[in-house]
C-alpha cells in the first residue's frame, strides 16, 4: 500500500461553515436574527459537507447544454443540466433560499435568509442566479399580480424542473430579460416591440442579449409598448402546454458561472402579460433590481469568506521552512488583512439585510436605497481581489481546479457586472444622494451613531457628511463616493461591535488616506496590528 504523502492538510470539506465564522454569528445576532442561530448552525453543517462540495464541482465541470432541436428536427429549445445541478437546486429551494422571507416575514427574516445565502455562496454560485431571480421577483408579483398562480408557485419551497404550464407545476422559478445588443445597460434603448393581443395579453417580437436562467418558468422582461417601455411577464409554456415563441439562439460561453445557463434569445410573437403601469417598465423592474443587488452583495461577501476559509485551513496545516504557514509573520499579515476585508464585508452585508427587514416607510429602507448600490459596487469589486490572494496562499495547489478557489476567482467578477456594472451603480448612488433627502439623512444618522468611537472613522465620516451636505458631487466622483459610503458603514458597525484589534486595524488600513499601508495588495499592515489575533478570530489557530 502506498505511503501517504506527509505535510498535506486534511480535507476542508466537512467544516460547519456557520460555526467556524465568528463574525457571521455575531452579525446574525446583532442584526435581529439571534433566534435562528440553531437553524443556521444546521445549515452551515449541511452546506459544508463533502457531498455538497462534490455536487458543486460536478455541476461546474459539466455545464448545461442547449438542445435546440429534437431528433426529428422539431424545435424544443431545451436546456439540459447535469444531475448535480438539480440536486443543488433541490437543497437550496427546500431550504427556501428563493422565498423564505416572503413566506414567513418578521423580525430578522431577511437577515436569516442573507446568512443562509452567504453560507451557500461559499460552495456553489451558478445555482444562485435562479434563486435570486425568483426571490427578487416576489415583491413585483405581490405588488402587481397578487393572487396569480405565478406568485403562489414562486412562494413554494420546492424544486420542480418539469417543462409544464404554471398551473401544472408544484413550484415555479423566475428569470429576467433586460439587456439587448444595441443598448446593454442603457435599457431605454431596447427595441423589442410589444403589440396588444386584444384579450389583455401582448405579443413580443425582438431579442434579449442576456436572458438569465432560460430554463425558468417565466421571465420578467422589458419591451416597447404603446405608452413606452413596459414590464411584461413572459411564461415559458402556455396554458395549453405548448412552448411560448422564445427561441434560444445560444448559451453564453462565460468566464465563470459555468453551472448556470445564460442565453441569448429571440421572441417571435411571444405571449406575455403586462406587469405594472404601461410605460413604467423601468420603475417596475427596479423593484426586482433592488433585491437582486442585495444578493450580489451577499453572494460576493460569501465568496470572499469561502476563499478565506480555504486559505486559513491550508495555512493552519501546511508546514514550510520549519513552521506552519499561519505562524510565519508575513503570511499572518496577509491572512489578517484578508480577514479584515471579509469581516468588513460581512458587517456591511448583514447590516444592509436588516434594512430590508423594515417597513417600506422606515428610515432603514431609505438607508437601503443609498447603501445597496454603494455596497454592491464596493463588495463586488473586492471579491476578485480576495479570491486571487487566497488562491496564492495555497500556491500551486490553489491554481488547479481540485479546490474551489479557481472557480471562485472566475466567479467573483460576475456580481460586479450583473445588475448594474460599477459605473451604473455608482451613478445610482449619486442619484440617491441628489434626489432622496431621506436616504441622505438616514446615512448621516447611521454614521453619527458611531461618532466619537474612533478617530479615523470620525475623520472619514465628517468628510463624507460634509460632501453630502455640499450638494451634488460631480459624476466623475461617483466611484469615490460609493467607496467612501461602503467603507464608512462597514467601519461604523465594526467600531461599535467588533473587538478593538479588528476595528482599529480596519480603520487604519481602509480609512487613513495618508497612511503608507492599505495599498493595492493585501498584507501591508501598520505596526502594532495584532495580526495573530485577527487570524484566530477568523478561524485559524496561531502560535
Amino acid at each position: 500500500m502506498d505511503t501517504p504523502f506527509p505535510n498535506q492538510p486534511p480535507p476542508y470539506e466537512g467544516t460547519n461553515l456557520f460555526r467556524t465564522d465568528v463574525a457571521l454569528r455575531e452579525a446574525v445576532a446583532r442584526e435581529g436574527a439571534a433566534h435562528a442561530q440553531d437553524a443556521l448552525d444546521r445549515w452551515g453543517a449541511t452546506v459544508g459537507t463533502a457531498e455538497m462540495f462534490a455536487l458543486a464541482d460536478a455541476a461546474n465541470r459539466h455545464p448545461p447544454e442547449l438542445r435546440a432541436l429534437d431528433r426529428r428536427g422539431e424545435r424544443i429549445d431545451a436546456v439540459e443540466f447535469h444531475p448535480a445541478w438539480d440536486a443543488l437546486m433541490r437543497v437550496a429551494t427546500t431550504a427556501g433560499l428563493h422565498c423564505a422571507p416572503w413566506v414567513a416575514p418578521g423580525s430578522g427574516a431577511q437577515v436569516v435568509r442573507a446568512a443562509m445565502y452567504f453560507l451557500y455562496a461559499q460552495v456553489e454560485n451558478g445555482t444562485q442566479c435562479p434563486l435570486t431571480m425568483t426571490f427578487a421577483s416576489v415583491p413585483v408579483l405581490a405588488h402587481h399580480a397578487a393572487g396569480s398562480p405565478w406568485l403562489a408557485r414562486a412562494l413554494v419551497a420546492d424544486y420542480d424542473p418539469r417543462p409544464l404550464p404554471v398551473a401544472a407545476k408544484r413550484a415555479a422559478l423566475f428569470g429576467m430579460g433586460m439587456t439587448e445588443r444595441q443598448g446593454g445597460s442603457d435599457v431605454r434603448a431596447n427595441r423589442t416591440l410589444a403589440v396588444a393581443n386584444g384579450d389583455g395579453a401582448w405579443r413580443l417580437t425582438g431579442h434579449k442579449w442576456f436572458y438569465s436562467a432560460p430554463q425558468s418558468d417565466a421571465h420578467l422582461v422589458l419591451a416597447q409598448a404603446e405608452r413606452g417601455l413596459t414590464c411584461f411577464l413572459l411564461p415559458r409554456f402556455l396554458p395549453d402546454g405548448t412552448r411560448n415563441a422564445v427561441r434560444l439562439v445560444r448559451l453564453k460561453d462565460k468566464l465563470g458561472n459555468r453551472s448556470n445557463a445564460s442565453a441569448e434569445v429571440e421572441f417571435d410573437g411571444a405571449l406575455a402579460h403586462p406587469v405594472g403601469e404601461p410605460g413604467r417598465g423601468i420603475a417596475t423592474i427596479l423593484e426586482m433590481v433592488q433585491h437582486t443587488r442585495l444578493d450580489c452583495v451577499v453572494g460576493s461577501a460569501g465568496m470572499m469568506r469561502g476563499a478565506l476559509g480555504w486559505a486559513l485551513h491550508h495555512a493552519a496545516h501546511r508546514i514550510a521552512f520549519g513552521r506552519r504557514l499561519v505562524d510565519q509573520p508575513l503570511m499572518t499579515a496577509v491572512l489578517a488583512d484578508l480577514a479584515l476585508e471579509v469581516e468588513g464585508a460581512t458587517a456591511l452585508t448583514l447590516r444592509l439585510a436588516r434594512a430590508f427587514d423594515t417597513p417600506a416607510d422606515a428610515p432603514d429602507r431609505a438607508l437601503a436605497r443609498i447603501v445597496t448600490p454603494a455596497a454592491k459596487y464596493w463588495t463586488c469589486k473586492r471579491a476578485p481581489m480576495v479570491a486571487l490572494e487566497a488562491m496564492e496562499v495555497l500556491g500551486g495547489n490553489g491554481y488547479v481546479d481540485e479546490t474551489p478557489l479557481p472557480r471562485l476567482y472566475r466567479e467573483a467578477p460576475v456580481n460586479s457586472i450583473w445588475e448594474g456594472s460599477g459605473n451604473v451603480v455608482c451613478l445610482d448612488v449619486l442619484r440617491a444622494v441628489q434626489r432622496e433627502p431621506a436616504a441622505r439623512d438616514a446615512l448621516v444618522a447611521e454614521l453619527r451613531a458611531a461618532h466619537g468611537a474612533h478617530r479615523d472613522l470620525d475623520r472619514h465620516a465628517d468628510a463624507l457628511v460634509a460632501e453630502l451636505a455640499a450638494g451634488a458631487p460631480a459624476p466623475a466622483r461617483a466611484r469615490g463616493l460609493a467607496q467612501a459610503i461602503a467603507l464608512a458603514l462597514s467601519a461604523s458597525v465594526l467600531v461599535r461591535h467588533a473587538p478593538p484589534f479588528v476595528a482599529d486595524a480596519f480603520c487604519a488600513t481602509r480609512l487613513r488616506g495618508d497612511a503608507p499601508f492599505g495599498g493595492a495588495a493585501f498584507g501591508v499592515l501598520p505596526a502594532g496590528t495584532d495580526a495573530a489575533a485577527i487570524v484566530r478570530r477568523a478561524g485559524a489557530p496561531t502560535g
